[in-house]
């Protein structure tokens, strides 16, 4: 039995190569948007889900209205945001920025800084 070698190899050798074609059977993914196209995208998501796109300093975020503002409160868990420590009330807005008294999902009294 004689083995052809060199020809065998010629052929796995172009099998290879021609299943590394760019444009192929698998495509790049495109890249996810970056600067300020991701910003545009992030403060186009706020506005639909009903959110306020907001500057602070050199920060943007997102600040949506909780269902529960003003609610009487105990703890946090009973609030979708933050527990306002000072009137006991649900706050009315998620996230809160700036340095705020809250109450703990375990009842504890603390100012929370968020910049």
């Amino acid at each position: 039995m004689r083995i052809r070698c060199r020809s065998e190899l010629a052929a796995l050798a172009l099998l290879l190569l021609a299943a590394c074609k760019p444009g192929g059977e698998r495509a790049a993914a495109p890249l996810p948007p970056v600067g300020e196209a991701k910003v545009a995208l992030e403060r186009a998501a706020c506005v639909k889900r009903g959110g306020d796109w907001i500057s602070r300093g050199d920060a943007q975020l997102c600040a949506t209205r909780t269902r529960d503002n003003g609610k009487a409160c105990r703890t946090a868990s009973d609030c979708q945001g933050a527990c306002l420590a000072r009137s006991q009330t649900c706050a009315p807005v998620t996230p809160l920025t700036g340095c705020n008294d809250i109450i703990t999902s375990v009842g504890l009294r603390v100012t929370e800084c968020v910049n």
